[in-house]
């Protein structure tokens, strides 16, 4: 029996084309790209091909981009770093109830300089009201954050909207892109949006980088001092996941509408299956069912959510309880307290993400041991 891997929100197989372009800079093109001589400019010049490739995934130029360690760091460094920039201006941030950890860590940070923040609560589909938003801003608010794309949910937020509000203030506007960026076409050349993050391991691209873009106009504090990546990160850059993010990018634009399309089709799949099986009042798709296919939040109200991971993990399938980031707790997340759903349901909800490798006979064996476990439990 094929082990199933249905938790692409936490984390992404590295597709074979990126392996193999990171491979060499992992040998013989081991320079370091800040070296003057021939071996340094070998390792220097894969980069920014990457720094393109990413750029053009955003329809971006590619000084916009700046690469880090990964999403958390683009976060960090988005909210600490244009925060402390401009606290000459105000000390008033905005975020969601339901931003990723880093969002929240980089906030609580703040705290410490005096910044006060506003948590924005979501509806009952996870996703923020504009006039609750308009409402929260202040004379003194200098920037605003809301994730795209929730990781729990999959919900998509009104970027647009919130965007235009932020430019109409002039306030800046940030947006935690990492599980937006896998299957929408994000265009930062027309979207309001000043400071936007992205991941490579979420993309089939190496565990270890991530991107933050910024707009020509903002002004960040570093939080790494150096002279890489134009004074905005410093650091030996990470050539080998740097060259696997940028080939992951390039195949992405490639790919990114039939991935979308293929997610849809495992979603209702899924969805038809516990409905002729189970019966629509067996289950709960938490958040908007409209909101992005790879990502499908659901909860048996028979099964409490620690029971199903293992029930499922003993038949080599892989799911989630919400965010990798709060592994290891058996409590209610905290975007799902968010939703202020029946306790029955808040401790019984699941994550399911579709990608890379997953099939439809996978998907289908997965939906019914999800039944069956469901129908021994009711037993």
């Amino acid at each position: 029996m094929n082990d199933i891997y249905l938790d692409h929100g936490a984390t992404t197989p590295v597709h074979p084309q990126v392996f193999e372009k990171m491979t060499p800079f992992l040998q013989e093109r081991f320079g370091n790209p800040s070296s003057l001589h021939s071996k340094g400019k070998i390792a220097k010049i894969p980069i920014e091909d990457a720094r393109v490739y990413v750029a053009k995934a955003l329809h971006t130029h590619p000084t916009r981009i700046v690469f880090t360690s990964g999403g958390t760091e683009s976060d960090y460094t988005a909210i600490v770093g244009a925060a402390l920039a401009q606290r000459e201006k105000g000390k008033h941030i905005i975020i969601s109830e339901i931003e990723h950890s880093a969002v929240f860590e980089a906030v609580d940070f703040l705290k410490q300089f005096d910044f006060e923040i506003t948590y924005l609560p979501v509806n009952s589909q996870g996703i923020v009201e504009i006039d609750q938003l308009k409402q929260a801003i202040r004379n003194d608010t200098i920037l605003i954050s809301v994730m795209y794309v929730n990781n729990e949910l999959g919900t998509i937020q009104p970027i647009q909207q919130i965007g235009d509000i932020a430019r109409e203030k002039g306030i800046l506007f940030h947006t935690d892109a990492v599980q937006a960026f896998p299957v929408m076409d994000i265009d930062v050349s027309t979207l309001p949006v000043d400071l936007l993050t992205v991941s490579s391991h979420k993309i089939n691209g190496p565990k270890g980088v991530g991107a933050l873009y910024i707009h020509k106009d903002v002004k960040i504090r570093p939080l790494i001092g150096g002279n890489q990546e134009r004074n905005r990160r410093g650091g030996t850059e990470n050539v080998p996941g740097i060259v696997g993010f940028g080939e992951a990018a390039k195949i992405l634009t490639e790919t990114r509408e039939e991935k979308w399309q293929k997610a849809q089709q495992f979603k209702n799949r899924m969805i038809k299956i516990w409905k002729e099986k189970l019966g629509e009042e067996e289950f709960f798709i938490n958040g908007d069912l409209h909101g992005v296919p790879s990502i499908l939040n659901v909860s048996f109200p028979s099964v409490d959510t620690q029971t199903m991971i293992v029930s499922l993990d003993m038949k080599k399938i892989a799911i989630s309880g919400g965010s990798a980031c709060a592994a290891g707790s058996i409590d209610v997340t905290r975007v799902i307290k968010a939703l202020h759903l029946p306790d029955p349901i808040a401790k019984s909800a699941i994550r399911i993400s579709f990608g890379y490798g997953n099939t439809l006979e996978d998907i289908e064996r997965a939906a019914k041991e999800i039944v069956n476990i469901v129908n021994r439990k009711r037993k």
